[in-house]
């Protein structure tokens, strides 16, 4: 099952009673069996994937594991981004400070975003009227991870000064003011059926674009 998850609900039940709420216990109402072989962060939007049977869970995770599972996301950012560029910074766990993430060039694990400035798409109504930005320092960007750590676009781009817009782990108060969600969504999924092997590709659009 592919699904288009919102920002703000969880992709997999948290441990807590109060987090159980996500899209693969919803799924459960229907289909016991199921699994997830990926995630969305919860402040992230867009397309995920759900095996619903065993076969099909264990194809998609091999897929996953082999890099045949083909993702793209758009995000907002702050400032004037170049048109393309490669980020490639270790990243790992920040053990006092969980679930957020740190580049460590020591104890790291190697991680790749690709990344492309697209500039015929603008900025949705929601985006803070009261913000005093333009949309001149802001940029749309495509992202294409090449390796999947958790908030692995988020950590990237808030490294090299773009933080995404609403980001409320990696941005500034400022940028974090900017957007009532982060701007961050999975459009684009692309993978062969688990059982026919059909190519199969899914799109859809996010609600911070116009």
């Amino acid at each position: 099952m592919v699904v288009d998850k919102p920002s703000g609900l969880l992709s997999v039940p948290g441990r807590e009673k109060a987090n159980y709420d996500s899209i693969l216990s919803r799924i459960w109402d229907k289909h016991p069996d199921a699994m997830a072989v990926h995630r969305l962060d919860m402040d992230t939007s867009g397309l995920m994937v759900v095996g619903l049977k065993k076969e099909s869970i264990s194809a998609l995770g091999r897929m996953f594991m082999q890099k045949e599972v083909h993702k793209l996301y758009y995000a907002l950012v702050d400032g004037k981004i170049d048109e393309k560029g490669k980020v490639e910074l270790p990243i790992r766990c920040d053990l006092e400070r969980r679930p957020l993430q740190i580049v460590d060039f020591e104890q790291g694990k190697p991680s790749i975003t690709l990344y492309e400035r697209v500039d015929d798409f603008g900025v949705a109504s929601f985006v803070n009227e009261n913000s005093e930005h333009k949309t001149d320092d802001i940029s749309l960007v495509r992202l294409t991870p090449v390796t999947g750590r958790s908030h692995q676009l988020r950590v990237h781009l808030a490294s090299i000064g773009h933080a995404i817009l609403g980001d409320r782990f990696y941005a500034s108060v400022t940028v974090q003011a900017k957007s009532k969600r982060l701007c961050l969504h999975a459009y684009h999924l692309e993978f062969n059926h688990p059982i026919s092997k059909e190519k199969l590709s899914f799109e859809t659009k996010a609600d911070f674009l116009i």
